[in-house]
């Protein structure tokens, strides 16, 4: 047995992460990902999840979508009758309905609140009472964040602020403990409506793909283990395969439900969320998808703030799509020259996003490792999130201060198509501050006017994310905002979203930005405008720093996450401006290839920097700055040589010390089919197969019974395969009693009836590149290596493909490789 690292590491808002493996008493701390890994001869690395104990846990996994062809598994077919997909459609609508009503009633708590804390301080802002106002309006927020932090980090620890990462790392083989339970629901929504109606610069975009992800899972599975609840209904489902496809359709439900954007929302699972596919699950995740926004846009017909407005099912178009543009600019091909300047800007600044947000979370866990006290750590990260809202906070209340009241300019010639037409200007609540309102008058030509006046920084800071991303893309508003006002809002929005993201709220990310890509690229389109002038003719109409701001915002939103089709769609969905199509696929794909050349995508460095072993499409490794081929390399190069092997017929006692001594997911099985030859491979056996096995006495027989099995003691394929141990301390305690009884040293256990035998292996000399994608693509959790006869020689798993193991095999290969040339 080769000797084993042990590593510690801190998930952003989580406990302690402890990689528990079965040899070596040494601890090492450290933030380097290299180290977070648990190398054992061919198990699977477990992280174990516990409050006290200051444990936090992933397993390393797999989606398991190979059948065990066991009898058991054959058994269990032929009980079932050939049935249609009506019910995993059935469920499909039911999780896009269930999203759809959790996505409205998330906008719609949030509205709430956002009014009513700026209710309380209306008198204060009339009267210039900022200290009252800051008073009032901090008061306030921070008692939604107490609650919403508090939830967090006491409530549910798996209630991670943005909780895509996670997701995304479930979908690719690797399981973590109490990320889609009911006490991580329920704390992650409560924690997300106040974080955002607080006044945090944030989102509740992130958070809906986990909230999504976890009424998939839910509704698939039909069963609680916290409430005690296991449903009768729909138990084909519980599987890790279909229970995957229900997560990944309602991760996609979320984004479509808080965007209104069903396509988007559909692709957005397909480029970032998912590493499983298929036609078939495109289709039932685009219909969950549509349900999701059907039933959010029913909802929000005819409801508004929880009253009854009328209008039932009549689906309006400012309700329906997010920030609507109304007025469609003829283009130019010039347009494209500030585009692609946008594009570069975006992927630079996105870039620098991500570093610095990077850093503040790797700073944020070092400190919070330093504290040794559980509680003392979790009062820390409560203080930090309190400490970030004081900051937002007084700049939100307090910056308006120094801006005069502008009037609100609006171009005569976007607004009006006849005489007739009335003026319909946005109705700007706090973004009027301190100024006068606005009254209306009659012009000349019998049209209604206002004389209405606004602050240019409560309209960009103190309002919220979704009102200030409409002013900036509204169109014929040239002159609205200052260069001031918008260098200010970018600096401070940037920065202050950079730091809030990561801390204990649950939150997300797009609104931030789409803000602050909106902000700059709506000074490159005053620039244009200061040099051209306003145009209001055909050829010269989109100079419009509202085009910009549209642009700006893809791009930056491309340059922090590295989302090319889903983006570009859920940006025309979001505006309904199709004539900018052209613009926004240049700049985002500009915006990612700059982005790429400094370092990776947002979620793709936090699921490093949280330890999450994910599996890329390909494999990269590299030496020596250079990137390695690896068809070069062979299947033995990586494996792990040192196999625990199992025959067809085992001790009890056997079985009972190898589970109780090690924490191997899966155990190869050997047999020889004459007494005279050598052992060679049959197929493999799960960990928890052996444990469900073990539980059940009447399968035990004695040496002397035949070979033949009773098929009336054969268990059910169902009680076989589980995803967990339904009791863990019994079966611990089972093991210990086996293990130190003497009568079971003459039990054996038949397993013949319960290994795969369609477990997948490759020969030794076979290509690592190849053997890689084989691993992947099929979703292993074991690959077995052979030689050329079929003799158990080594073993794959998820840990021996990571990039940084591969980085370190490989390097030794080389090296002694170059020492055999040298001799």
């Amino acid at each position: 047995m080769s000797s084993l690292l042990f590593c510690t590491r801190h998930l952003a808002n989580s406990e302690e992460q402890m990689l528990l493996a079965e040899d070596g008493p040494d601890l090492i701390h450290s933030l380097d990902p290299r180290r977070c890994c648990n190398i054992n001869a061919g198990g699977s690395a477990n992280y174990k999840c516990g409050e006290e104990k200051n444990e936090c846990l992933a397993t390393y996994e797999s989606l398991d979508y190979l059948p065990s062809h066991s009898e058991a598994y054959k058994k269990w077919l032929q009980e079932k009758a050939y049935r249609t997909d009506w019910d995993r459609w059935l469920l499909m609508g039911l999780i896009g309905i269930g999203v759809g009503m959790l996505g409205f009633l998330t906008h719609q708590i949030i509205d709430c609140l956002i009014k009513l804390k700026w209710k309380l301080v209306e008198n204060y802002l009339q009267n210039g009472n900022f200290h009252m106002t800051w008073i009032c309006i901090l008061g306030s927020g921070l008692a939604m964040i107490l609650v919403s932090s508090g939830f967090v980090v006491f409530f549910c620890p798996a209630g991670v602020p943005c909780g895509l990462p996670e997701v995304t790392g479930f979908l690719n083989g690797a399981s973590i403990q109490n990320v889609f339970n009911i006490k991580t629901f329920l704390g992650t929504f409560v924690s997300c409506v106040l974080a955002v109606a607080s006044g945090l610069f944030c989102g509740p975009e992130g958070p809906m793909i986990h909230l999504g992800a976890i009424i998939g899972c839910g509704l698939s599975q039909l069963k609680s283990d916290t409430l005690g609840i296991h449903l009768p209904f729909f138990t084909r489902f519980q599987n890790s395969a279909d229970k995957r496809n229900f997560i990944t359709a309602g991760a996609g439900a979320g984004i479509a439900s808080v965007f209104r954007a069903p396509v988007g929302g559909l692709l957005f699972t397909l480029e970032e969320v998912a590493s499983f596919w298929d036609v078939r699950l495109a289709w039932q995740t685009f219909f969950c998808c549509l349900m999701a926004t059907f039933t959010t846009d029913l909802l929000s017909s005819s409801l508004d703030g929880f009253v009854y407005r009328g209008h039932f099912g009549f689906f309006e178009a400012e309700k329906g799509i997010l920030f609507w543009v109304k007025n469609l600019l003829d283009l130019s091909i010039l347009a494209f020259i500030p585009t692609i300047f946008l594009g570069i800007l975006g992927g630079l600044l996105g870039a620098l996003f991500v570093s610095l947000n990077i850093k503040i979370n790797k700073l944020r866990m070092r400190f919070f490792s330093s504290i040794s006290k559980l509680f003392l750590r979790k009062t820390s990260k409560l203080l930090e999130s309190m400490m970030i809202l004081v900051c937002t906070v007084t700049i939100t209340v307090y910056l308006p201060y120094f801006f005069p009241c502008t009037p609100v300019r609006t171009l005569r010639t976007f607004q009006l198509k006849n005489n007739t037409e009335i003026t319909k200007e946005f109705k700007r609540e706090i973004a009027e501050y301190t100024c006068t309102p606005g009254t209306p008058w009659i012009g000349p030509d019998g049209v209604k006017y206002y004389n209405q006046t606004f602050n240019q920084a409560a309209a960009l800071l103190a309002e919220n994310g979704r009102r200030g991303i409409a002013y900036l893309f509204k169109r014929g508003t040239h002159e609205e905002f200052g260069y001031t006002s918008l260098f200010i809002a970018v600096a401070f929005y940037f920065l202050l979203s950079c730091w809030t993201a990561g801390s204990a709220v649950a939150s997300g990310l797009v609104i931030p930005m789409l803000y602050t890509g909106a902000l700059y690229g709506r000074i490159v389109g005053l620039i244009l405008v200061s040099i051209f002038g306003v145009q209001t003719n055909g050829y010269g109409a989109w100079i419009d720093p509202g085009l910009f701001a549209a642009i700006g915002a893809a791009s930056f939103v491309s340059g922090v996450s590295r989302l090319t089709v889903s983006l570009t769609v859920i940006m025309i969905e979001i505006t309904n401006d199709v004539q900018s199509l052209l613009l926004v696929m240049v700049a985002v794909m500009v915006a990612k290839m700059i982005g790429d050349w400094f370092n990776l995508p947002l979620y793709s460095s936090l699921l490093k920097l949280k330890c999450i072993p994910y599996l890329d499409s390909e494999p990269f490794a590299g030496q020596r700055k250079k990137w390695l081929n690896l068809e070069l390399f062979s299947a033995r190069d990586v494996m792990e040589p040192c196999v625990r092997v199992l025959h067809l017929k085992e001790k009890i006692v056997s079985l009972a010390q190898l589970l109780a001594n090690t924490s191997h997911g899966g155990f190869p099985v050997v047999y020889k089919s004459e007494p005279d030859q050598a052992e060679v491979f049959l197929g493999t056996i799960t960990r928890l197969e052996l444990c469900m096995l073990l539980e059940n006495e009447p399968i035990f027989e004695t040496e002397t019974n035949e070979d033949t099995f009773s098929c009336d003691l054969l268990l059910s394929y169902q009680k076989v395969t589980v995803e967990k141990l339904p009791d863990p301390s019994r079966t611990t305690m089972l093991l210990n009693h086996y293990s130190a009884d003497p009568q079971y040293q003459q039990l054996f256990i038949n397993l013949e009836p319960y290994i795969n035998k369609s477990a997948v292996s490759v020969q030794a000399h076979f290509s690592l590149q190849r053997t890689y994608i084989i691993f992947r693509t099929l979703g292993l959790r074991h690959l077995t290596i052979v030689d050329l006869q079929n003799r158990v020689v080594g073993i794959i798993t998820r840990k021996d493909l990571m990039p940084f193991q591969l980085e370190e095999r490989l390097g030794l290969q080389l090296a002694s490789q170059r020492l055999d040339l040298d001799e």
